[in-house]
């Protein structure tokens, strides 16, 4: 359940539409469903913004259907990350409108009539080989209710491809920049824009690169100021922050009437 979800509830009870013993019901699954093995938290949404996303790689197919299925009762959206093949056709079997996003390995249900897209949100990747982990974050980014544009291969081997999309960059509320190898695009990216600059390492890159640890602790050292760091291929969390940026954390009194 949302904000929304719950102010409609609440004032349906104050205008007499609604008895307390039916509310009661409604929320009697709050703050969390029992699944046994999966025990989804339907509360996320009123604390949060946004309804708990299933993180798919460990778990069975068959735990990811019933944690999405959950989710759909109360929610219409849904997302699920690191999600293979086979968690899609589960959860397909079971929820139809279920699409997948095999690059970044995303489940989506989105049954909004007329999904948000505010503010402005650019993801910038510093070579294509990291828009596995880009397209994470974009997909999750605009599930999330937010504008997002895609920057992609402008890496400092080549800093005029950046340079040449500065107006871009400077009218967005917050940039996601993904890099492997040496890690340097978010450095450059925070030295042009006055916006604070999400910062993803990926594990691109050749032995030295460690799997990404190089990259991230490029970041984590940048001299540049705004610059907040993500762990290695973590698409999905700098979707949720750079979104919380761009459209601001849901206020206490957004909560209840």
């Amino acid at each position: 359940m949302d904000t929304d979800s719950l102010n409609d509830l609440l004032g349906r009870v104050a205008r007499g539409e609604t008895s307390p013993d039916e509310a009661a019901r409604a929320l009697a699954r709050l703050p969390f469903a029992d699944l046994g093995d999966v025990k989804v938290d339907h509360h996320r949404a009123l604390r949060c913004g946004f309804p708990e996303v299933v993180f798919c790689e460990g778990k069975t197919p068959q735990q990811v259907r019933s944690a999405a299925r959950e989710v759909l009762e109360h929610s219409p959206v849904l997302l699920g990350t690191r999600a293979s093949a086979s968690h899609y056709q589960h959860v397909a079997q079971a929820v139809p409108d279920a699409r997948y996003f095999e690059e970044a390995r995303v489940i989506l249900v989105d049954r909004r009539a007329e999904p948000p897209r505010e503010g402005h949100i650019v993801v910038a990747t510093g070579g294509t080989s990291d828009s596995r982990v880009a397209e994470e974050a974009v997909i999750c980014a605009e599930a999330m209710g937010n504008r997002v544009t895609r920057l992609y291969d402008v890496g400092v081997a080549g800093v005029h491809r950046l340079l040449a999309h500065e107006e871009v960059l400077r009218d967005a509320r917050v940039v996601v920049a993904i890099a492997g190898m040496e890690g340097a695009l978010p450095s450059v990216v925070a030295g042009l824009v006055a916006c604070p600059v999400v910062a993803v390492p990926t594990s691109v890159g050749y032995g030295a690169a460690f799997g990404g640890i190089a990259a991230l602790l490029a970041m984590l050292n940048s001299c540049a100021n705004g610059v907040g760091v993500v762990n290695i291929d973590n698409g999905f969390g700098a979707a949720a922050l750079a979104s919380r940026i761009n459209r601001g954390a849901p206020a206490e009194a957004d909560i209840a009437p």
